[in-house]
């Protein structure tokens, strides 16, 4: 069963250098918290995972803390390039970072491929594309059944999966609800998992029927953080905070301004200032 534990111990026993770490959300409930207590705690060599990597990945490829990135879009959603992963990936710094690039439907299979404990994932796709020419690892199978030619890539089994949700029991048991993404399947596939959540209750009361409800047996460790997906948003708790990711385009264009902000605002903050964060959001 999942264990209740604070965010420095959670990320403390569970993320290790060298690890592969899945941090998924998709556009709700991004784990911003729980990322930055994986900076903070200097982690090193990581092969970060992620559909979708936006701000929070752009800081941990900034602060060195990616060696490898495996993905299938990256960008500031709406505003425009992540600047810090750009300076690693076309000048090296802090430190050159590797690439495995996918379309969105293969990193989706590939992560019900490794809940599922299968070795690849094998779906209709790649037709007429310039992807498999830079991956390697998209191959082709051909159907058994019908000599249908089909994608196949490998399937993901991250050694960390950090997810952010709404709400957990005392059991562990975790609730979220809203836009879902890969969670589930991410935490699935993984060796490990935390999940930071709004709030932790007594009862997890009423659900809408796209609800999902990780048990507690999935899941390592279970941390309250309170505005943890801050700029992000969390449905009926405080909403997305618009002029954050504008600014932050500005912010990670320079190094300088970038490390100045790191330092000020993650380095030396915890993540009770995430609680702050979002009473201003839902003011």
């Amino acid at each position: 069963m999942s264990e209740v534990m604070s965010l420095h111990d959670a990320i403390a026993a569970t993320v290790h250098d060298g690890d592969t770490v899945a941090i998924e959300g998709f556009t709700h409930l991004i784990p911003h918290a729980a990322a930055h207590e994986v900076i903070r705690q200097r982690r090193r060599d990581l092969a970060l995972v992620r559909m979708t990597p936006d701000i929070v990945y752009d800081q941990m490829i900034g602060m060195g803390c990616a060696r490898k990135l495996v993905f299938s879009w990256g960008g500031n959603p709406g505003v425009g390039s992540l600047h810090r992963f750009r300076d690693a990936v076309e000048r090296g710094w802090p430190h050159p970072i590797a690439l495995e690039e996918h379309a969105h439907a293969a990193m989706a299979n590939a992560y019900a491929a490794g809940a599922a404990n299968l070795p690849f994932a094998v779906f209709r796709g790649y037709l007429g594309v310039d992807l498999p020419k830079v991956n390697p690892n998209i191959r082709h199978v051909t159907c058994p059944f019908t000599g249908e030619e089909l994608a196949a890539v490998p399937a993901l089994r991250p050694d960390v999966a950090i997810v952010h949700a709404l709400k957990a029991d005392r059991d562990g048991n975790v609730l979220i609800e809203g836009i879902l993404g890969v969670q589930k399947e991410a935490v699935l596939a993984a060796k490990r998992a935390v999940v930071t959540v709004e709030e932790i209750v007594d009862d997890l009361g009423p659900r809408s029927p796209n609800a999902v409800i990780l048990p507690g047996w999935t899941i390592g460790a279970v941390v309250a953080v309170p505005g943890g997906a801050y700029p992000s948003y969390a449905q009926g708790y405080y909403d997305r905070d618009n002029a954050f990711y504008l600014g932050w385009d500005r912010i990670a264009r320079d190094r300088d301004a970038f490390m100045a902000w790191m330092k000020a605002n993650v380095l030396e903050q915890g993540p009770e200032v995430f609680a702050r964060h979002r009473r201003r959001a839902a003011a």
